[in-house]
């Protein structure tokens, strides 16, 4: 018998098995060069400051509270690593020239893109974060629907969740950002 016959059987199969077994990536945004990792003590800062930020408004009336991207990225990874099926993976949360770029990695089968969501954050007439999606790139994949609605919901969960408790009474009157920080200003009403 000749095992050049059995060949290309056997490596066709070879090929098909070692393709379900990788992911191909298809692109998409540019992904962070440098990515956050996730820090526990980011964590536990962001929550140092804020009870700081608290009781210090609590006797002056105002809150001034400055949050880092290392604080805002590893606050993301956390919050997601509770999610059975969170919408993308490897968050990384950027601050710059006024804007929150939120990226990621989608996974559509064996498919993997790098997504970008580009964020205005301001504030509304009720002293609540007002958000507006700038631009969002999945890469070769659609936009999800209702991603507007799914920008809001998460970062208005991540300001509640944050500030909890503390913030009752809480009115937010800005938010500025830049060179890698958010600062928010309110007032204890």
């Amino acid at each position: 018998m000749n095992s050049n016959q059995y060949s290309l059987p056997v490596f066709l199969a070879s090929l098909a098995l070692a393709n379900l077994a990788c992911t191909i990536s298809v692109g998409g945004p540019e992904y962070p060069a440098n990515p956050i990792p996730f820090s526990m003590e980011a964590l536990e800062s962001l929550e140092q400051q804020l009870t700081q930020a608290f009781d210090l408004g609590a006797e002056s009336g105002s809150i001034k509270l400055q949050i880092t991207e290392g604080q805002l990225t590893s606050y993301l990874i956390y919050k997601m690593q509770s999610q059975s099926n969170p919408p993308f993976d490897e968050p990384q949360v950027l601050l710059r020239d006024g804007q929150m770029q939120i990226f990621g990695k989608i996974h559509h089968g064996i498919f993997l893109a790098n997504m970008a969501i580009t964020i205005n954050l301001g504030v509304d007439e009720t002293g609540l974060p007002k958000i507006e999606v700038v631009s969002a790139d999945f890469g070769p994949f659609p936009a999800p629907d209702g991603l507007d609605q799914a920008v809001n919901k998460m970062i208005s969960e991540a300001y509640t969740g944050s500030l909890g408790p503390v913030a009752s009474g809480f009115r937010l009157e800005s938010i500025s950002i830049g060179d890698g920080s958010m600062t928010l200003i309110g007032r204890i009403k």
